[in-house]
């Protein structure tokens, strides 16, 4: 896409596939994300300092949260279904105004997709009352661009998991890449993205929660409020002065969705702002593209 005619506005968080991912991220607005990105000084090297293990109240938590996911029925998936999944928030978008100056705008996420169980068939995005084919999923799957049946494949063992997650996040994120996001940060958003934007089996969802105990800098935090209005505790993790949160039911252990909390004043909005938020609202097998469980 000619980088002239991009919108000149960027996605503070894409919430529903971040990094690589094409699920709401455009190639014209990734180019503005580089610009606001540079301007406002994300692109400096921090030094390394030690981070402490995750905490023994995220880490219970995150147990919980597995044993709920193991003990849920194995879904019936053949290659010709569909997963679905339909979720309900805001993201913050920075918009050059005229004279140069940025503005702050809420950019509603809310959205229903059906990925096929096999990557063989194109996405199916509904956003606004509006649908659009996605483009092809290469190799039929990726921890960028998951199928059911990719996620099927992967560890259940959750150091094997983590392992593989790693490499993906150093790959992009290491010492060498040049990103401040970090590996361990990164790999806490990947295995975000996994559990909030995809189906997947029971036991790789139990696995996925139980690699995010060996991420270092994960925390519990109390109390915290999903897109929906759905009051739960988080799990967390704290990067640049952003807070990471992923929702859960506090009963039952269910993730209801993820958040993003700024800790101080910034471009985005000020200290406290929730910059971001998602809630899962339904989720499934379904036979075809556009039906719902």
């Amino acid at each position: 896409m000619d980088q002239q005619a991009a919108p000149r506005s960027a996605p503070r968080r894409e919430l529903l596939r971040r990094r690589r991912r094409v699920l709401v991220l455009g190639s014209a607005a990734v180019a503005a994300v580089t610009v606001v990105a540079v301007s406002i000084g994300f692109g400096e090297t921090m030094a390394p300092r030690e981070v402490p293990p995750a905490s023994a109240a995220s880490v219970d938590l995150l147990e919980r949260a597995a044993l709920a996911a193991a003990a849920e029925p194995l879904p019936t998936a053949r290659p010709d279904q569909y997963a679905y999944v339909k979720v309900v928030g805001h993201t913050t978008v920075l918009s050059e105004a005229e004279g140069g100056a940025m503005q702050r705008l809420r950019q509603d996420a809310g959205m229903e997709q059906w990925t096929s169980v096999d990557g063989s068939r194109r996405t199916l995005q509904r956003k606004g009352g509006a649908d659009q084919l996605l483009p092809e999923i290469p190799g039929k799957g990726s921890l960028n661009s998951p199928t059911y049946n990719f996620l099927a494949a992967l560890p259940t063992d959750p150091d094997a998991l983590l392992e593989r997650i790693y490499e993906d996040a150093e790959a992009d994120h290491g010492a060498d890449s040049g990103s401040t996001t970090g590996p361990d940060q990164q790999a806490f958003v990947a295995i975000g993205d996994l559990l909030r934007s995809s189906t997947a089996p029971p036991a790789i969802t139990a696995s996925l929660y139980r690699a995010a105990t060996r991420i270092p800098g994960v925390v519990a935090v109390p109390d915290a409020v999903d897109a929906a209005g759905r009051h739960g505790v988080a799990v967390a993790r704290v990067h640049d002065g952003e807070r990471t949160e992923w929702v859960f039911d506090k009963s039952t252990a269910r993730l209801l969705g993820e958040r993003t909390v700024l800790l101080e004043d910034n471009a985005w909005g000020k200290d406290g702002a929730v910059v971001a938020s998602v809630a899962i609202l339904d989720s499934g097998i379904v036979n075809k593209a556009g039906r719902t469980p």
